[in-house]
């Protein structure tokens, strides 16, 4: 049962993450400060700074958490699945927990504007590479943890988190330009593409 104090702290972080990502996708990231997004919640720099490191990990608050509840699917797929087909299904069946992930901390539209807001914006872009590759190796070692293997003397955990990977990354470039921009959109395309890795691998391409 969550305190009142423990549902004060986490309504004050919500308002401030909400705040952040409002100003950063209206005014721009490079443009708002720690203070406005602090004044826009009405409390001080210091709160901020007790929910926040700063301007980065605000603006990647969300990714963040969607990226630990993947991880903890990968972990939770029946041991007997194999790795690439453990990868797909965490994403696929975990979608609605990840889906309710951002729900519950930012309207979905605002997900999406501050989406555009990182691949528009070059300090937030190399961030979130930055990050991603990050990302990719703690999947990379859970897997490995997974099937048993030694993940710095066995390539293949992080061979098939870079092809999974890439993946997700066509999938969300493509979602990003197209006009149905709901969440639900984004994994009907991952799967899709999913579904066409190995072909795209091992087939040819060529008709006839």
């Amino acid at each position: 049962m969550e305190t009142l104090r423990e549902l004060k702290k986490r309504r004050t972080r919500e308002a401030l993450l909400r705040a952040a990502l409002e100003l950063f996708t209206t005014q721009g990231y490079e443009q708002t400060t720690v203070d406005e997004i602090a004044e826009a919640v009405d409390v001080s720099q210091r709160t901020f700074f007790r929910y926040f490191a700063g301007k980065e990990d605000v603006a990647f608050a969300v990714q963040q958490t969607t990226e630990a509840a993947f991880v903890a699917a990968v972990r939770a797929r029946p041991p007997q699945e194999a790795p690439m087909q453990a990868l797909r299904q965490a994403f696929l069946e975990g979608w609605d927990a990840i889906r309710e992930t951002v729900e519950s901390a930012v309207p979905v539209e605002l997900y999406l504007r501050m989406y555009r807001t990182i691949d528009s914006t070059p300090a937030l872009l190399a961030a979130h590479l930055r990050r991603s590759a990050a990302a990719e190796e703690t999947i990379a070692r859970a897997l490995a943890e997974r099937e048993g293997v030694d993940v710095d003397a066995d390539p293949r955990p992080r061979l098939a988190v870079a092809v999974f990977g890439g993946v997700i990354r066509v999938s969300e470039r493509q979602w990003s330009t197209s006009e149905d921009l709901g969440l639900e959109s984004i994994r009907t395309l991952t799967a899709s593409y999913l579904d066409q890795l190995g072909s795209a691998l091992t087939g040819s391409w060529r008709a006839g």
